[in-house]
């Protein structure tokens, strides 16, 4: 019997030992799952956080592209007009130009119509030798304080005509 009970007993150990290598095959790819799992709650938030800040980074970069690139046409464009502004610049010189002949030609034109003017008065007045009376105290009576308006303005008109006439005898 000693060898039926030692048999017996060493039918069981591995029996047990059968029994336990196929409990920890059926559950040892649980296992490994649950740490995938685990391992996955772990990480996935994290992940997502800078798949988050990758997008906006992305959407952020392509905007600023597009930015750069409606520069870099605004810049081509204006170093298109580069002809257009040289356009510009002499039209405005022509044009200072013409202003400054306008003006040299109207002073000449003003100064050659004052000594046509002054050369007739000298030219009567040297012929013509008249002492004329001075009219500071006639004014004083033509115009008195209490006259209207209109009687202010004929006396004034009159007194302007008197000066006149001094003048071109002079």
């Amino acid at each position: 019997m000693a060898q039926g009970t030692e048999l017996n007993f060493r039918g069981k150990k591995t029996a047990e030992k059968i029994s336990e290598n196929v409990h920890i095959f059926a559950n040892d790819p649980s296992l490994a799952f649950y740490r995938v799992q685990e391992h996955i709650r772990k990480v996935l938030p994290a992940i997502l956080e800078k798949r988050i800040e990758v997008v906006n980074l992305q959407n952020s970069l392509q905007g600023h592209c597009y930015d750069m690139e409606y520069s870099v046409q605004a810049l081509k464009s204006i170093e298109k007009s580069e002809t257009v502004f040289f356009n510009i610049q002499e039209m405005m010189k022509t044009s200072i130009f013409l202003k400054q002949q306008l003006k040299y030609e109207e002073a000449k034109k003003k100064t050659k119509k004052e000594s046509i003017k002054s050369s007739v008065y000298k030219r009567f007045s040297a012929h013509l030798a008249l002492d004329l009376p001075d009219f500071s105290g006639v004014m004083d009576t033509i115009i008195a304080p209490s006259q209207n308006r209109t009687d202010a303005h004929a006396s004034q008109s009159t007194l302007s005509e008197l000066q006149r006439s001094h003048t071109t005898l002079h």
